[in-house]
């Protein structure tokens, strides 16, 4: 019998495309997907380590996932943190068989450790002759590329399963170049590294999926790494659009936001725009050590708005950077009212070893911190509904993702809200539906024209998979 295994993801949609990887990795090497995670033979979990809050939840699902697995189960955690903290992660955790780092595949380091899969051969240049050590002896569980004769993979390049839903992320670049601040990402994913378009698009072809998030660190500095210049992304998008019906955008960071680069998103027909702005004031956005402030944020939002009223915009906030001053975020609340953006994320800074931002003066006390975050939260709220609740009555054209739920252009998958669906239509279906009724978020619509009771009849405007 193959032995079985679970994914378990935390995190961006960049760790998601990781998973995707890894799962093509563990099915090449004999495994079956387990049904659920306490009947798998491997566990692994892949960790997110962008903020503390992110670290904490990345333990404790290590935890309940070591308390829950079947006996005799493999537990293997790799991703961001175990690269991040590899060797101080495997001696806080030993309930952890192994933890891997970057380009290595569970099955390996599982053999490198002496831990292999029952009926699973370790993988060629793998330490699969390693002797198993005894419960509670020391051995290493912090696993590289090249330990032990432990083969590397390449996460960017690595061919993965065709999608499960209707749409599906694609990483089109690792890495990021910039200097933020308060992001330690470069640190531990390094330098930006592109992929080539045409390798791109063979994997946007084998997904056979309707929408296409395409997805980096620094998703506008595609192709700069390679020499490929500034608008390296337009003409990607651009190709992409011509293969499916969907192409979005997850995030572009506000100063690559050309006129070039936003008609290549209108373009598209998906008018959605994920910006990354972190803050509003000058002073602390330079302090952030990054580019532009609320006037030039509001300005280049209204020519797109201007150009498309139909456009989406989302952003996200930290709060309580450090120097963070009551004027500041008072100025972030005044934009937050001004400009009406769609979506919105606030986080809480965190203090990143390593990072510019670590040593700075001007902490902000926690307690103000939660304050101020609650203030801005109860703002976009309000927002936001106000936003969804103009479009009841409207006619929008909705991607089913599955029975009972369904996207507009409007929604990013697992990130905004849903538009809610008869349950009879098919996964895969793009139909079109008036708003009837709003629920904060989320909306509720009906299809347009006649549907057959299995949903496979015509719908007005809409089209079959």
């Amino acid at each position: 019998m193959a032995g079985r295994f679970w994914v378990e993801t935390l995190g961006c949609p960049k760790n998601e495309v990781d998973s995707d990887k890894l799962v093509g990795t563990l099915l090449a090497d004999g495994l079956v997907p387990a049904d659920a995670a306490d009947r798998a033979d491997v566990v692994v979990v892949n960790t997110c380590a962008f903020v503390e809050e992110a670290r904490a939840e990345s333990v404790e699902t290590i935890l309940a996932l070591a308390g829950a697995r079947a006996d005799g189960a493999r537990l293997v955690v790799t991703g961001c943190l175990a690269e991040r903290a590899g060797d101080e992660l495997a001696e806080a955790l030993p309930e952890v068989d192994v933890v891997a780092g970057f380009g290595v595949s569970p099955t390996a380091a599982l053999a490198a450790v002496g831990a292999p899969v029952a009926g699973v051969p370790a993988p060629t240049g793998s330490a699969g002759g390693a002797v198993p050590v005894a419960l509670g002896e020391p051995r290493r569980r912090s696993v590289r590329p090249g330990d032990a004769g432990v083969p590397a993979i390449d996460l960017l390049r690595l061919p993965r399963p065709a999608a499960a839903a209707p749409w599906a992320y694609v990483k089109v670049a690792e890495g990021c170049d910039r200097a933020c601040g308060f992001c330690a990402i470069p640190s531990f994913r390094g330098q930006q590294v592109s992929r080539s378009v045409d390798d791109v698009l063979a994997e946007v072809d084998a997904l056979d999926a309707r929408e296409i998030v395409l997805v980096a660190q620094d998703l506008a500095s595609f192709g700069r790494d390679q020499g490929q210049g500034e608008r390296a992304l337009v003409p990607l998008v651009a190709a992409v659009a011509e293969r499916v019906d969907r192409v979005r955008l997850l995030y572009l960071y506000p100063s690559e936001l050309t006129d070039e680069l936003v008609g290549a998103v209108l373009a598209t027909g998906v008018p959605y725009f994920d910006l990354s702005l972190q803050h509003v004031s000058r002073p602390l956005v330079r302090r952030m050590r990054r580019w532009g402030d609320g006037e030039r944020f509001a300005r280049r939002i209204a020519e797109i708005r201007a150009a498309e009223p139909d456009a989406t915009l989302r952003s996200s906030f930290i709060v309580g950077y450090p120097g963070e001053t009551e004027a500041d975020h008072d100025e972030l609340l005044a934009f937050l009212a001004d400009v009406r953006l769609d979506w919105c994320g606030f986080f809480p800074w965190s203090r990143e070893e390593g990072t510019y931002a670590a040593d700075l003066d001007g902490a902000v006390p926690d307690g103000l911190v939660a304050e101020r975050l609650a203030e801005v939260r109860e703002l976009q709220d309000a927002i936001t509904a106000e936003r969804r609740d103009a479009l009841l009555g409207r006619t929008v054209e909705v991607l089913v993702d599955r029975p009972g739920v369904g996207r507009s252009h409007r929604e990013a998958p697992e990130i905004d809200g849903v538009v809610s669906v008869p349950a009879e239509l098919p996964a895969g279906r793009m139909v079109d539906v008036e708003i009837i009724e709003a629920l904060g978020p989320d909306l509720v619509g009906v299809p347009v024209g006649e549907v057959a009771p299995d949903g496979t009849g015509a719908v007005t405007g809409g089209s079959a998979a």
